[in-house]
């Protein structure tokens, strides 16, 4: 079922070592823990430099929202996070050391349990009027800039402001109306489906 999640009725969780605080926009299942998700995704403030929680088993990609972004230290291997290089994707597993490059960092979190889905991440700039299929098991689309966007199917209408999120059937079309802004994309598949895709690009730009 088509879900939209509003920003605003999301509450943060500061991080035990005062260093930021994330706030969860949907998780499987339900109100599933840190040990136990299929797939989570949360939007995050990082306030001070500092290391990462490890997530075993699991797969991370990390995207610039707000501020200068950071230099990961990813096992000893430096990953610039900026506007102009603003994704980072990781094992959970790894050792995660960050150093912000000027003041706070707001930054999307995706995460997927290895043995159990995987996923894709994409972004797409809007301009007025476009379309978009929903065409993984599970489908996120965030609006991180921009003022207002609004979906349209044949039987549904959902208007989400900054911030806000919506996860999508799949196999369900829309269309978007948007003056200007972007859109990030996680499409999430599960192992039973991998064959069907070994031919796609999960290019959304």
């Amino acid at each position: 079922m088509t879900m939209l999640i509003p920003y605003a009725g999301l509450e943060p969780v500061s991080w035990k070592n005062g260093g930021g605080s994330t706030t969860e926009i949907a998780v499987f299942p339900p109100d599933a823990g840190f040990e136990d998700f299929d797939w989570r995704v949360s939007l995050a403030t990082i306030a001070n430099d500092g290391p990462f929680s490890a997530f075993p088993g699991v797969e991370r990609t990390l995207v610039l929202v707000d501020g200068h972004g950071m230099t990961l230290d990813i096992d000893g291997a430096p990953t610039l996070l900026s506007k102009a290089e603003p994704v980072a994707a990781f094992d959970g597993e790894a050792r995660v050391d960050a150093k912000l490059n000027r003041g706070p960092s707001t930054d999307f979190n995706v995460m997927t349990r290895t043995d159990r889905c995987w996923h894709r991440f994409g972004r797409r700039q809007l301009d007025g009027d476009s379309t978009f299929v929903a065409r993984a098991d599970v489908t996120v689309l965030f609006l991180a800039e921009g003022d207002s966007l609004e979906l349209c199917s044949d039987d549904q209408r959902i208007n989400l402001v900054r911030f806000d999120a919506v996860v999508l059937d799949p196999d369900t079309s829309w269309k978007l109306r948007a003056e200007q802004g972007a859109i990030f994309i996680v499409d999430i598949h599960y192992y039973d489906d991998e064959n069907d895709l070994e031919d796609e690009d999960g290019a959304y730009e």
